[in-house]
């Protein structure tokens, strides 16, 4: 932790923000509770979405204490604000609209970033640069020289990083990409890897009726709410005028001025298993071609809305990354169907786990209890929250690394860009440059907008 808690009422008066209140019941250990100053300080920054459910799980956390809450939105700032110090029983939480406001106290040691996609990076790269350690959301953004740049900052101030696919905090996870580097399923061959998408949300974008395609097509200009900062919303985002959809989870994700869509936001999860278990997390497939499909509806959304990409390793190891609605009549033929997944193809067998389960060719397979002779994968105590809090004190790595996060994003932003030129793109993972394309590598940047700005 950054500071003694000695100094943290002089610190948040300071600073501005109302000084954490700590019954006097609770200064000295008790049942294993580490005292005020043995414990991580934590803000959550961004109310909306998945932020919340992260928050939760820090509160029931001994070692971390949450003393402020942030959102462009207020009132959801405010409303968290009085869950936490409900959840405390205390009246000491802080809660922020500006998060450079937050970012300036000196007596906060990590941030969760679960704003919109656009903004991951940027935020961070200021979190850290104010000498906080960052837990951020999946994925880790829009832009991959953006990434680059998050990557350097953090090894450079040795920051702790963890990545928001906490599917790797999970056990049967875990034993499935154990399966696979211990040589149960022989040697690989091939990765099937799946995931929602806007083709099969809520309805599904290209369905007549159905709940996506109304909120695509509200595309009404109206006045943003009081509650709302909506520049600071934008952010580094180009300036657009206010809809109801545009600043709602369905248009985060799917707008591509604030994210790739869900071939990032939820295909990494899948493709994060496959990185791992093919112990890929410092590389990256080299070659990948591919077809999808754009809403053709007039709207607002303007991602990947179907997709079908063949990837292939340096070592020959293929992997044929799909949305739900192409992967299911390929999957469904030798398991049960599931709208995510990864499988792995081997010699012997196959190896595929979802949130629901591990399943394998081989039924005995599963009984298989490694030892301190075999691979064994790095095991998170707790969940990916607890991991992340256990690291900020402890300094040492998280389960999922900056570099898990940027190997993992890239081959959504690679596999977009296939589909977008419609030409087979060459990765050369050594230069990170993509092989004698410049109209393909000009997608791998972005423009912020101003004032806002990426390196330093």
């Amino acid at each position: 932790m950054k500071q003694n808690r000695r100094s943290f009422v002089k610190t948040a008066i300071a600073a501005g923000a109302a000084p954490w209140i700590v019954p006097a019941g609770v200064v000295r250990a008790q049942d294993g509770v580490p005292v005020p100053s043995e414990r991580v300080t934590f803000a959550l920054i961004g109310c909306g979405n998945m932020g919340p459910a992260g928050m939760r799980e820090v509160l029931k956390n001994k070692d971390a204490q949450v003393i402020a809450t942030c959102d462009v939105f207020k009132d959801r700032a405010e409303n968290h604000k009085n869950a936490v110090d409900g959840h405390y029983q205390t009246k000491g939480c802080a809660a922020y609209q500006d998060f450079r406001e937050l970012l300036a106290r000196k007596d906060l040691d990590c941030v969760e970033i679960a704003t919109g996609d656009h903004w991951h990076v940027p935020m961070a790269l200021l979190a850290i640069r104010a000498g906080k350690d960052v837990y951020v959301e999946k994925p880790l953004g829009t832009a991959m020289k953006w990434a680059w740049a998050l990557r350097e900052e953090i090894n450079t101030r040795k920051a702790v990083f963890q990545f928001g696919t906490w599917q790797r905090s999970v056990g049967h996870f875990r034993k499935a990409c154990e399966l696979v580097q211990n040589g149960v399923i022989g040697k690989v061959q091939r990765v099937e890897v799946w995931s929602h998408s806007m083709a099969t949300d809520v309805g599904g974008i290209f369905n007549e009726g159905s709940e996506l395609r109304k909120f695509h097509q509200d595309t009404k200009e109206v006045p943003p709410p009081e509650t709302l900062d909506y520049d600071l919303w934008l952010g580094p985002a180009p300036k657009k005028a206010f809809t109801n959809t545009r600043v709602s989870p369905h248009g985060i994700y799917h707008i591509s001025d604030y994210a790739l869509g869900f071939i990032a936001g939820w295909g990494i999860h899948p493709l994060d298993i496959a990185q791992w278990g093919l112990g890929m997390d410092l590389s990256a497939p080299v070659s990948y071609k591919g077809t999808g499909r754009f809403p053709d509806i007039p709207g607002l959304f303007d991602t990947l809305a179907v997709w079908d990409v063949e990837c292939k390793y340096a070592n020959g190891v293929e992997m044929h990354f799909m949305d739900w609605s192409v992967a299911k009549p390929i999957t469904e033929k030798y398991r049960p169907d599931c709208d995510h997944g990864t499988t792995f193809f081997g010699e012997k067998g196959w190896v595929s786990v979802d949130r629901g389960a591990l399943r394998t060719s081989d039924k005995e397979w599963q009984k298989i209890a490694f030892g301190e002779n075999d691979v064994r994968l790095y095991a998170s105590k707790g969940n990916q929250w607890d991991n992340f809090i256990q690291c900020v004190k402890t300094r040492g790595p998280t389960v999922n690394p900056i570099e898990s996060a940027v190997n993992g994003d890239l081959i959504c932003h690679l596999s977009d860009i296939a589909i977008r030129t419609g030409r087979t793109t060459t990765w050369d993972p050594k230069a990170e440059a993509i092989v004698n394309d410049a109209a393909a590598e000009k997608f791998l940047d972005r423009t912020p907008r101003a004032p806002w700005t990426i390196r330093g």
